[in-house]
């Protein structure tokens, strides 16, 4: 007579409601935790936390510049989620979504390709202690950027919507940098999204400078600037929570990887160009390019 009997949900085995969560997100997981003590017991399992955690974070974690230390799986996805894992020799950062489990990937500069970024003439490769890296490219002058990115697909969360970013700042001595669009693309195989993008805004002081030493052509680029501007939708640049700078390269959306249909298998290229008007530009500094979720898709 005094055995309370279980019914429902809260009657199942933990392992059970632990797979069962396991089909839900990281955030609806812990907000379950209150349902009942089975259910608190289950969302604090090993079992569903090793499913919200990525298949290849063993590897990832083996591939840290500093060793990550827990105890459990949860503890583990939160560590991950709370501060950036520098891999691949600090080459990369590697983050989780808290409320997704989705993964983010920086690609340093050093692991981008950078055109004519081995001669010191054009680029320079510096430390600056805002940066989660130890190295940044900094541009001294050049006519021609090309700045590209690749990332494998199966490193990234499958039926995610990603967004390619480039983080950058533009020094005080920038110059050439707000005179023409940037051409930016994200490939994936046969398909490719184009687009245009701003690194800079031209602004009243600047206007005046480049009227005495650049004169009709100065002007013919900010009309070419325009037009492209207007007829294609450039991406403008905003400031990061981390003090940079970033500017969107395109969206690509992730498949269920290994499924055969080109969405979730090989890799993405992306990209950010300026081959045209040979302008002399200068002053950019590239910390590297966020691979990021912009929202899942279920």
């Amino acid at each position: 007579m005094g055995m309370s009997v279980r019914t429902g949900m809260d009657a199942l085995p933990e392992s059970c409601v632990s797979m069962i969560l396991s089909f839900t997100s990281p955030a609806e997981a812990c907000r379950l935790s209150l349902v009942s003590s089975t259910f608190l017991s289950a969302a604090e399992s090993d079992v569903l936390w090793a499913r919200f955690l990525p298949p290849n974070h063993a590897g990832i974690i083996s591939g840290s510049a500093a060793p990550v230390e827990f105890s459990s799986k949860k503890e583990l996805f939160l560590r991950l989620c709370d501060r950036p894992l520098l891999v691949d020799g600090g080459r990369k950062s590697f983050k989780l979504e808290r409320s997704a489990g989705t993964v983010s990937f920086i690609l340093s500069a050093r692991e981008l390709s950078i055109k004519w970024s081995d001669d010191p003439t054009h680029w320079i490769w510096k430390t600056l202690p805002e940066s989660r890296f130890k190295e940044v490219a900094e541009l001294r002058t050049i006519d021609r950027i090309e700045i590209e990115g690749s990332i494998e697909t199966k490193a990234l969360s499958p039926h995610t919507l990603y967004g390619a970013h480039l983080i950058f700042k533009v020094s005080d001595s920038a110059f050439g940098l707000d005179l023409m669009p940037f051409e930016t693309s994200v490939e994936m195989g046969n398909w490719v999204r184009p687009g245009t993008a701003r690194l800079q805004c031209p602004d009243q002081r600047k206007r005046c400078l480049e009227s005495l030493l650049y004169a009709n052509r100065s002007e013919m680029l900010r009309k070419h600037w325009e037009t492209e501007r207007d007829s294609r939708g450039g991406k403008a640049p905003g400031e990061r929570e981390d003090g940079w700078m970033e500017v969107e390269l395109g969206e690509f959306f992730i498949g269920e990887v290994g499924d055969g249909d080109g969405d979730g298998d090989g890799e993405v290229k992306m990209s950010l160009k300026q081959v045209k008007g040979y302008q002399l530009k200068g002053g950019l500094v590239v910390e590297g390019i966020e691979v990021r979720p912009k929202s899942p898709v279920h």
